[in-house]
């Protein structure tokens, strides 16, 4: 069943759009069942903290990784549980409030426990990799007091505290600044931000290097992608039901911001490798992120803007969900089995 054959058709039913103001509870007849359908797939993804083993990973970083490399898995920590915190404050206080079908708000509820479980997983990486309570201390509180850090938070406010402050949104000035917010958030956090910091993770894979840490990544990555591709579904949602909001002003901005958070990234990539890392550079890491941008912006419907090819061979095993993971602790597209199906036309 195709998603947009499931779509009421454009003007069908204005006032029952995806982003009208109000708080639909009405599952039956359900008009949005892609949504529904990426919630039960999450359902069946499920995977805890506690299953990761972490012994080895703490023999490399005593034994095997120089200090060059130490740094590079603090700051990369550091930034991971700083950024799902800001997506989950994301989630509650302007995705949940104003995409308005109850599946879609059925999968936004399945997310932020992923987040919450990725947090867990940062939280218990930081204790485990950084014994110095300071140094642990300062990981912690990375927005405040490592700028590149910093500069990546003040980058997500300014996409988020004008949606913040609306109660609700009804004009086509407040819808847009919506979808700004919602293509910050799946196209440059979790589409760009997070991509590099998986890069970082995999290419210490690829030398061998923590298992552990590579394992939860596999999953977090599997995860960040099904939450990305959720945001992206409800943008190609609106796209059908208001073009109008997508005009050359929109596609305009969207264009600055993406180049902006490139530069953003690139700048945390000068601190993350600022030690001279082997076998790993400044200008590759570059390059990464502008393909990585370009996707995102094809995603959007827009023309790349780099034309950059991915220079990390390493890279082409992002697909995980079809994988076992480098370490074959266990397989990355694990799914719990998930009882009774659903019938998308039937009515109460």
């Amino acid at each position: 069943m195709s998603a947009v054959s499931d779509l009421p058709p454009v003007g069908a039913d204005p006032s029952r759009q995806l982003l009208n103001p109000g708080f639909d509870l009405t599952l039956r007849p359900m008009r949005y069942p892609r949504f529904y359908e990426m919630y039960r797939a999450a359902i069946k993804n499920t995977w805890t903290v506690e299953e990761i083993d972490f012994q080895i990973d703490l023999g490399h970083l005593r034994q095997r990784m120089s200090p060059a490399e130490r740094h590079l898995i603090e700051r990369l920590v550091a930034f991971f549980a700083t950024g799902d915190s800001i997506v989950s404050n994301n989630l509650v206080i302007s995705l949940y409030r104003h995409i308005n079908a109850p599946e879609a708000r059925m999968y936004l509820s399945r997310q932020l426990y992923e987040e919450a479980l990725h947090i867990q997983f940062y939280l218990t990486l930081l204790d485990n990799y950084v014994p110095d309570q300071d140094r642990r201390a300062q990981a912690f509180a990375a927005i405040e007091n490592i700028p590149s850090v910093r500069r990546k938070a003040e980058f997500c406010r300014r996409w988020t505290d004008s949606v913040f402050a609306l109660g609700r949104i009804g004009a086509d000035g407040d819808k847009r600044g919506f979808l700004l917010n919602l293509t910050c958030f799946a196209a440059c956090i979790e589409g760009l931000f997070f991509f590099g910091a998986f890069a970082y993770v995999y290419f210490l894979r690829s030398r061998g290097l923590l298992p552990g840490l590579a394992a939860g990544t596999s999953w977090v990555f599997r995860d960040e992608s099904a939450h990305m591709a959720f945001a992206f579904e409800v943008l190609r949602t609106v796209r059908r039901e208001e073009p109008q909001l997508f005009d050359e002003r929109w596609a305009a901005q969207v264009g600055q911001m993406i180049a902006e958070a490139v530069e953003l990234e690139s700048q945390f990539a000068e601190d993350v490798l600022s030690g001279g890392v082997i076998g790993l550079t400044l200008s590759e890491m570059r390059q990464y992120l502008e393909y990585v941008a370009d996707q995102r912006l094809v995603m959007l419907g827009l023309p790349p803007r780099y034309q950059a090819r991915n220079p990390f061979p390493f890279m082409q095993l992002q697909d995980v969900q079809e994988l076992t993971n480098f370490f074959e602790r266990r397989v990355s597209a694990y799914q719990v089995a998930v009882q009774g199906e659903i019938c998308f036309d039937a009515t109460f």
